[in-house]
């Protein structure tokens, strides 16, 4: 295709206003070709005679394309925005999952340090026979919390896991999460988690019996279902919704899927058109950028970050900055996470004691380090050492 002179020109002015619409908000043209056409079609008409003409027309070929990518860069921006859950203010919508063995309080407390709206607790086991033990003691709100005191609890039958939310209110939870997503056997074999999905029935049990057991919002968590072919999300969030459950998150996975393969987004969207309480959105989401498509694509009310805050947890920060600015916050610097690392071993040592508090830095420490370099040598090193101030050391030197 060729162009005459008037022509080149106008190209030349539209491929310039692309090129700064692209670089300013983050949008790839997907072809040149209709511009082309149209130039080719249009450009010699005497109505297009003026090198004014000649701009308002490039005005016109892309005025609908930047108002669109305003619309969406503006709807990003609603990120960093609160929402409620009920009654509670959550100060933005970046969320850190619950995450067995990791969500304790040292890691929700950096979550909030970073930004994090809100910080779920890991689970907690609807069984009253284990209550008193030193882990279930650790499990519940903390009068330390920096953010709003959320627990999730799991468990299958009813009246247990309506008692195991009034304990947890009774000590200070200011709402209660309830897992039905959990894809582990140990968890699924005795009907919880996300094996709840093929019970809708008794998914309505549980949910009203919590709901009217305690004065605090109440929230669930969910998987898109049990596998391909039973994905029942919708149906599961609109018993919630009779429920009086306050809100929904739901990881773009089945069961079946466990952590494998990519999540799916469109069942998490199709849930959003169905119900009216808010909708968060969880699975994979690891970076700024797909922070900004899933909470585009979705149109939910929130996201949650679950993996992609282990050795990350400032990722609220960077997502918070990307959706002010519209670019990348600059990398960590070493000096930077040996702060922070030093910061959480120290937290560890101190909330579980030297004993179990080694032993849980050992994987934190891991992910801290993983990227970067002689990281393989120095964490063999580090799991052998048997001293909470040995550890200490070992990160003082390994971070220079």
């Amino acid at each position: 295709m060729s162009f005459n002179n008037r022509q080149l020109i106008v190209f030349f002015v539209i491929t310039s206003v692309k090129n700064f619409v692209t670089s300013h908000y983050k949008f790839t043209f997907k072809s040149d070709k209709a511009d082309k056409k149209y130039i080719t079609n249009h450009v010699n008409n005497k109505k297009i005679s003026s090198k004014l003409s000649y701009f308002n027309f490039t005005l016109f070929s892309v005025q609908k394309k930047v108002r669109n990518i305003r619309a969406l860069k503006e709807d990003f921006c609603v990120l960093s925005e609160s929402f409620n859950i009920a009654n509670l203010t959550i100060k933005n919508r970046l969320i850190a999952a619950p995450m067995a063995g990791i969500s304790d309080l040292p890691f929700r407390s950096l979550c909030y340090q970073f930004g994090a709206g809100l910080a779920f607790s890991e689970m907690f086991l609807a069984n009253s026979q284990i209550w008193n033990t030193e882990q279930s003691l650790q499990k519940m709100a903390s009068t330390e919390e920096l953010g709003i005191k959320a627990v999730q609890i799991v468990g299958s039958d009813p009246d247990e896991m309506a008692k195991t939310a009034v304990l947890n209110v009774n000590q200070g939870a200011q709402l209660i999460d309830i897992n039905m997503g959990c894809p582990a056997k140990k968890v699924n074999k005795k009907l919880a988690g996300s094996a709840l999905l093929q019970y809708p029935e008794l998914v309505e049990a549980i949910l009203l019996k919590v709901v009217q057991s305690v004065n605090v919002p109440v929230t669930l968590k969910i998987r898109t279902g049990w596998d391909k072919a039973h994905k029942n999300c919708i149906n599961i969030a609109q018993i919630a919704e009779k429920c009086g459950i306050k809100a929904i998150t739901i990881h773009g996975r089945t069961r079946a899927c466990l952590f494998k393969g990519s999540a799916e987004y469109d069942s998490i969207k199709a849930v959003k058109e169905h119900v009216t309480i808010p909708v968060i959105a969880n699975g994979d989401i690891t970076s700024p950028e797909k922070a900004e498509e899933v909470f585009q694509y979705t149109n939910a009310d929130a996201i949650m970050l679950g993996r992609a805050t282990q050795g990350r947890p400032w990722i609220f920060e960077d997502i918070a900055f990307y959706c002010k600015h519209g670019k990348l916050k600059p990398e960590k610097s070493i000096d930077e996470i040996k702060l922070i690392t030093i910061q959480h071993i120290k937290y560890l040592h101190q909330f579980y004691g030297e004993r179990k508090g080694l032993q849980i830095a050992r994987k934190h420490v891991f992910w801290y380090t993983k990227n970067c370099e002689n990281s393989d040598h120095f964490r063999r090193l580090f799991s052998a050492i048997d001293d909470a101030e040995q550890q200490i050391d070992a990160l003082e030197a390994f971070f220079v």
